[in-house]
């Protein structure tokens, strides 16, 4: 019996110094966890320590400035918004959100500390200018992050306590809308004011180099590779020729001076002919959308043609929204 009561002595202290052990490193299993032997994306910062008080700024818009390059596959356009954080007074977390596709490009000043960043959007996010050692969460949709996904905007606040309460236990504090790509977090800039950044990770580490140039830049690199010419006024009546050729004749009276009524002829300006294949480069909306010519023989391109209109002789139809304006 005393052998046995040691052993039983002996095994209960060695369960309690496991406790103990476990209890030391603040050990808890994830719920979540068990039974199915993963562990599910957390939305949250494991591991970090928030000090006892400081502020939470949300900033951002719908999208930054353009830059001429892509950072994911969405065919947008990707877009900067440069962030100044400027709040000397107490340390920093950052919401930051956007839908199109951005690259956030952090500065700050010489007493500020920013503690952690939250980042969304629809499209790929992603921060440059940020020292490794400052935590970044990534939710976007795309990404289909842990958090999910918002962006942020005057006219969208609802998303931004709940979301700020859920990672960082309290709401926010203020929201700074961003304006032509650019953003001061925190107290107004004084002139003269040093910001600091890291060169760690470039806004343009984050180009897609398998992807085109963006916008009027990826068209003229399309003409440069002989993928595209500038269309002529040749090209326009050619296209009304077509038309005419593959349209049953209308039977309506002609119009004095003018005869039978002709199909509009196409604008030339800012239009351009399809040599070859060819992808339509992102971000041709409103003021950057164009005209193409896809010559006969020559398959449609890949990609999104935006706001473009896109003269197809293989089918002598206009592809495009404003297409049925004409």
């Amino acid at each position: 019996m005393t052998r046995l009561f040691t052993l039983l002595c002996i095994l209960f202290a060695a369960v309690h110094a496991r406790a103990d052990a476990l209890r030391q490193f603040d050990f808890e299993p994830d719920p979540q966890a068990q039974g199915n032997g993963s562990r599910k994306p957390v939305c949250g910062f494991p591991g970090l320590k928030l000090p006892a008080d400081f502020a939470v700024f949300a900033a951002g818009s719908y999208g930054g400035r353009p830059l001429a390059y892509q950072i994911d596959q969405s065919g947008h356009e990707a877009t900067q918004i440069d962030v100044a954080v400027n709040n000397p007074g107490k340390p920093v977390v950052l919401m930051l959100g956007a839908y199109e596709p951005t690259v956030w490009h952090i500065g700050w000043s010489g007493r500020t500390n920013i503690v952690a960043v939250l980042v969304s959007g629809y499209h790929r996010q992603v921060v440059a200018g940020l020292e490794k050692r400052v935590p970044v969460l990534n939710s976007s949709y795309d990404n289909h992050g842990p958090c999910g996904y918002f962006y942020v905007s005057t006219d969208h606040l609802e998303p931004l306590n709940p979301m700020a309460k859920r990672v960082f236990g309290r709401a926010v504090d203020m929201v700074y809308p961003a304006s032509k790509g650019k953003v001061v977090v925190g107290e107004p800039l004084q002139p003269g004011t040093a910001l600091l950044t890291s060169a760690e990770a470039t806004p343009e580490s984050f180009k897609d180099k398998n992807a085109p140039l963006a916008g009027q830049q990826g068209v003229e690199e399309a003409i440069r590779n002989g993928q595209l010419r500038q269309a002529t006024l040749a090209d326009a009546d050619a296209w009304v020729a077509a038309v005419q050729k593959n349209t049953p004749k209308r039977d309506i009276p002609p119009v004095a001076g003018e005869g039978v009524p002709k199909p509009l002829r196409p604008a030339t300006e800012r239009a351009y002919v399809v040599l070859k294949p060819f992808t339509y480069p992102a971000g041709l909306y409103g003021a950057n959308s164009v005209t193409f010519f896809i010559l006969k023989g020559v398959p449609l391109p890949g990609g999104n043609p935006g706001h473009s209109m896109v003269y197809d002789f293989n089918t002598a139809r206009c592809v495009g929204a404003l297409c049925e304006r004409r």
